[in-house]
């Protein structure tokens, strides 16, 4: 399944905001340096599908706030 996430790092306050069924916008407390909010970002979709960590990957967006991820059906 692909997900588009709209991402805000560096926030006060770490969000999940579902906006429709594929699309999401997640705010995170790590900063955008050395991975971390990527890193973030991972875990929380993996928590929210209950998946683990490493079902999900970021296809595009690596370096840019809005992101595509696929996660995969787990186990």
């Amino acid at each position: 399944m692909y997900l588009k996430v709209s991402v805000i790092a560096g926030a006060r306050k770490e969000t999940f905001e579902q906006k429709s069924k594929d699309h999401f916008k997640i705010s995170v407390k790590e900063k955008a340096e050395r991975n971390m909010a990527n890193t973030r970002i991972i875990e929380l979709v993996a928590e929210h599908f209950k998946v683990h960590a490493n079902k999900v990957r970021i296809i595009n967006g690596h370096h840019h706030p809005s992101k595509l991820l696929s996660v995969a059906e787990g186990d």
